[in-house]
C-alpha cells in the first residue's frame, strides 16, 4: 500500500509545476509519511456545483495549481464540445495565497486551447466577475475564491454565460471532462495571448450600483465598515462616494487584503468573534449602522445599535436584513418575483404575497435563486441578496449594503430604524424567529451517520411541538428538484438539516413563527421564540446524534 501511494506522489511530482508544492511534495515523499500522503491521494477534489473548493497544498485532494490547470482544461473542453471554440471567457480571483496564480493559469489554458481569456484587473468582489461575464457577452466566467472558508483554503467557481452559477447537469458534465484530461504536458499553456482588462470594467460594474438606489433618496445613514481582510474596501467606498452616502469609517485593522485574516479565526461575519473589532469601532464612531462584506465581498453583514445587548450593537440574522430589504423595495414600488431558499425565513413569503408579487423558493445556492423566471429580489439566509439581477445574476454585499443603508436612511429622516421597521413585519406577519444549528466536524461520516439516523427514526416532536410532515428531498418534490437534505413541518415551525455544499459542517435552519396581537405582545413573542428555538435545537441535536 504505502508504496503504491509513493508511487503515485512521485507521478504527481513529476508534472507538478509549481515549486512550492513540489517542495512540499517531495518532503512528505522523503520521510515516509503514509498518513499525510494517503490524505492527499486519497482521490480527487470533487467538482460540483460549488466548483472546487479545498485545502492549499500538493496532491489531488488539494487545491494547487495541478488541480487548476486539469479544472481548466476540462471546462475547456465543455465549451468547446458545445460549439463554443473562440467565446470569450472572464476571470477573477481575490487576494487569498495562490489566487493570482490560479488566474494566470487558468487563462493560459483557455487561451492554449483556442478560446479568448480575460482577466481581471486586480483582485476584485465576486460580484464584479459575475457582473463582468454578462457585460462583456462571456461564454463562462471563473472566480478563483474561497470566500469565507479558513485561511488555508482556496476555491474555483465557475460560471456560464447567463451570469449565473453552474447547476446540475452541467457540473456533472464539466466534471467528467476535467477527469478525462491526460497528463498535464499534454495540456497546451502559452506564455502570454490573453487580455488584462483594465479598470473600465470595474467602472462599468460601479456606474450599474447606482441603479439599485431611488432618485433622490435620503443618503444620510453613516456607517462602519469591515472588508474582513478581503477585497471589498475599495469597491465599496467608491460605490459609497458615487451614491452620495457619507464615506464609512473602516475597521481599520480589517481593512485591506491579507490572506492570512490575522484578526479572526474563521473570515466569516457569521463566526463568534468576527465581528468585534468592527463593534469596537463602531462604540467610538456611534454611527447608524455596522456593514461588513466577507472576503470576496458577495455577502454582507449588516449590526444595528441595540441598547438591550450587552456591548450596545447587535448582529441582525440574514433573514432579518432579507425581509428588511424585501419590505423596502415593495415601499419603492417593485414588480416581479421575490426568490428564497428553502432554508430562509418563510416571512419574504408573506411579503410578497401581501403585496401581489410573485414568489418562488428554490433549492440552497444562488445557483438556483438566479434562475427564477421574472426574479427582481432574491435573498438566502446566510447572507447573501441579488437586488439586482439584471446587472448580477449571483449574490452581492456591495449593492445589498448600498440598498440597506439607503433604508436606514429614510427610516433615519423619519426619526425610525432597521428595528422599529422589523416590529412592523412581526406586528403585520407574525414574529418570524430563526436560528441555525450548525456542527463542524474533522470526520465527513459524523455527517452521513446523522442524515442516516434521522432518515430512520424521524423525530415526531421537537419542543413540545408535533412534527406534521417529514420529507426526504433526496426523493425530490413537486417543485424542488432532488438535494440531500430533511424538511420537518411542525405545528408553528419548520426545520431544515442539509450537509453544508462548501464546508465540512452539518446544518439544521430553524423558523418558529408567533403571533403578535399589539406592539404590547412583541416581548412576550419574542421570548417565546427564543425558548421554542432552544428547544428544537436540543431536541434535534438529540434526535440526530449530534
Amino acid at each position: 500500500m504505502q508504496h503504491d501511494l509513493i508511487a503515485q506522489a512521485r507521478t504527481w511530482l513529476a508534472e507538478d509545476p509549481d515549486p512550492e508544492t513540489r517542495g512540499e511534495l517531495a518532503a512528505l515523499i522523503e520521510a515516509g509519511d503514509a498518513q499525510e500522503l494517503a490524505a492527499r491521494f486519497a482521490g480527487t477534489l470533487q467538482f460540483g456545483t460549488a466548483g472546487l473548493r479545498g485545502e492549499l497544498g500538493a496532491g489531488p485532494m488539494r487545491m494547487n495549481r495541478s488541480v487548476v490547470i486539469r479544472a481548466a482544461a476540462g471546462l475547456a473542453a465543455y465549451l468547446k464540445a458545445r460549439g463554443q471554440e473562440g467565446g470569450l471567457v472572464v476571470i477573477g480571483y481575490d487576494a487569498r495565497y495562490k489566487s493570482a496564480d490560479f488566474a494566470r493559469d487558468t487563462a493560459a489554458v483557455m487561451t492554449g486551447a483556442g478560446l479568448r481569456a480575460a482577466v481581471l484587473p486586480r483582485p476584485l468582489p465576486t460580484p464584479v466577475l459575475a457582473y463582468a461575464i454578462r457585460h462583456l457577452g462571456a461564454v463562462a466566467g471563473v472566480e478563483v475564491t474561497a470566500s469565507h472558508n479558513p485561511p488555508r483554503d482556496n476555491g474555483y467557481k465557475v460560471y456560464l454565460g447567463d451570469g449565473s452559477q453552474i447547476v446540475p447537469p452541467a457540473d456533472g458534465e464539466i466534471a467528467a471532462a476535467i477527469a478525462a484530461v491526460g497528463p498535464l504536458a499534454g495540456v497546451v499553456r502559452p506564455e502570454g495571448g490573453w487580455e488584462t482588462l483594465g479598470e473600465e470594467v470595474l467602472g462599468a460594474y460601479l456606474a450599474r450600483t447606482d441603479a439599485v438606489l431611488a432618485a433622490g433618496s435620503p443618503r444620510t445613514a453613516r456607517t462602519v465598515y469591515t472588508a474582513m481582510h478581503g477585497v471589498g474596501t475599495s469597491v465599496l467606498t467608491a460605490a459609497f462616494e458615487r451614491a452620495g452616502f457619507p464615506a464609512p469609517v473602516l475597521v481599520a485593522e480589517q481593512a485591506d487584503p491579507d490572506p492570512a485574516f490575522p484578526t479572526v479565526a474563521f473570515p466569516n461575519p457569521e463566526e463568534p468573534g468576527a465581528m468585534d473589532l468592527a463593534f469596537a469601532t463602531a462604540r467610538r464612531a456611534a454611527p447608524d449602522l455596522i456593514i461588513a462584506n466577507d472576503p470576496d465581498a458577495d455577502r454582507c453583514a449588516v449590526a444595528v445599535p441595540d441598547t438591550s445587548v450587552e456591548g450596545g450593537w447587535r448582529m441582525l440574522r440574514g433573514d432579518e436584513v432579507g425581509a428588511l430589504l424585501a419590505a423596502h423595495l415593495v415601499e419603492r414600488g417593485a414588480s416581479g418575483v421575490f426568490a428564497e431558499s428553502i432554508v430562509s425565513s418563510s416571512l419574504l413569503g408573506r411579503i410578497a404575497g401581501k403585496a401581489g408579487l410573485g414568489y418562488e423558493e428554490t433549492l440552497t445556492g444562488f445557483k438556483w435563486i438566479a434562475r427564477v423566471d421574472g426574479l427582481r429580489y432574491g435573498y438566502e439566509e446566510a447572507l447573501g441578496y441579488c437586488v439586482d439581477p439584471e446587472g448580477v445574476r449571483d449574490k452581492d454585499g456591495i449593492t445589498a449594503a448600498l440598498l440597506v443603508t439607503e433604508l436606514a436612511s429614510v427610516l433615519k429622516e423619519q426619526g425610525r430604524t432597521l428595528l422599529d421597521l422589523l416590529d412592523d413585519l412581526a406586528l403585520a406577519h407574525g414574529l418570524h424567529a430563526t436560528d441555525q444549528l450548525s456542527v463542524r466536524v474533522e470526520d465527513l461520516s459524523v455527517i452521513a451517520d446523522a442524515m442516516a439516523r434521522l432518515r430512520e427514526q424521524p423525530p415526531t416532536a421537537l419542543a413540545g411541538l408535533a412534527v406534521t410532515s417529514a420529507e426526504d428531498l433526496s426523493r425530490g418534490t413537486d417543485r424542488l428538484p432532488p438535494t440531500d437534505g430533511l424538511r420537518y413541518r411542525l405545528e408553528g415551525a419548520r426545520v431544515i438539516v442539509r450537509p453544508s455544499g462548501t464546508e465540512p459542517k452539518l446544518k439544521c435552519y430553524l423558523e418558529v413563527v408567533v403571533p403578535v396581537a399589539d406592539a404590547a405582545g412583541l416581548p412576550a413573542a419574542r421570548a417565546r421564540g427564543t425558548e421554542l428555538l432552544a428547544g428544537i435545537k436540543r431536541d434535534l441535536a438529540t434526535a440526530a446524534g449530534i
